[in-house]
């Protein structure tokens, strides 16, 4: 049986994700950025924090990815999607109308965000939330608190990954020791998905460790290597 990242065509152009309360200038993205660009390969990464970080919704996320796919020239296109952005990667290729988006390489996937992983908050967290119409947390990127709106927990309820059957070739990097995404989640969703191939690595959520790993396994199955 053909193993989902064989025998891949290279893709012209690769339209990365990046995770909640990150940017395009986080370490993986300008990495693949890097590696595509000296093999000629397309590359963007949307700033999902725009317009603004507070109004952040999962339904203007997927809006962002199908704008930006409409502005790459023509050709097969990979999303690469991390934590967050793996999860809006499996939505956008669920939604595509297009044929264009071909493949999909997903980093430690929040694909519970919809539901579970929003409820860390717990009852009355979530109470709290909405009472208050407004969360303060820790912004990565920015290096500062921040405010994001209810309507992402609220928005975020009616998409639910785990039910989405993928039809891509789908190569999946999660480490077992994530202590922000569940790797029992991740390794439950993948063994129900035959074009789903899973790699579970020695390391954390941000996967740090093992970049240089995931850049050749990534690299091979989008054939830019």
């Amino acid at each position: 049986m053909t193993h989902p990242a064989d025998a891949t065509a290279p893709v012209r152009h690769v339209v990365y994700l990046h995770g909640f309360a990150s940017s395009p200038e986080s370490s993986k993205a300008v990495r693949f950025g890097r590696e595509l660009a000296s093999r000629g390969i397309g590359f963007s990464c949307p700033d999902l924090n725009q317009p603004a970080f507070e109004t952040l919704t999962t339904s203007r996320m997927l809006a962002q990815v199908s704008e930006e796919v409409s502005r790459v020239p023509a050709g097969p296109i990979a999303l690469v999607g991390s934590s967050l952005g793996a999860f809006v990667a499996v939505h956008a290729a669920a939604q595509d109308t297009t044929g264009r988006i071909d493949r999909l390489v997903l980093l430690a996937p929040a694909l519970d965000f919809g539901g579970n992983r929003l409820r860390q908050l717990g009852p009355h967290g979530i109470d709290a939330w909405r009472q208050a119409g407004a969360l303060r947390m820790f912004h990565y990127a920015l290096g500062e608190e921040r405010e994001i709106n209810f309507a992402l927990y609220e928005d975020a309820a009616q998409y639910d990954a785990l039910k989405l059957e993928t039809r891509l070739r789908t190569l999946v990097f999660q480490g077992d020791e994530d202590d922000s995404v569940d790797p029992v989640m991740v390794r439950t969703w993948a063994e129900g998905q035959p074009l789903v191939d899973l790699r579970i690595l020695s390391d954390g959520h941000q996967l740090s460790a093992s970049i240089d790993h995931i850049w050749v396994e990534s690299g091979r199955f989008l054939g830019a290597i």
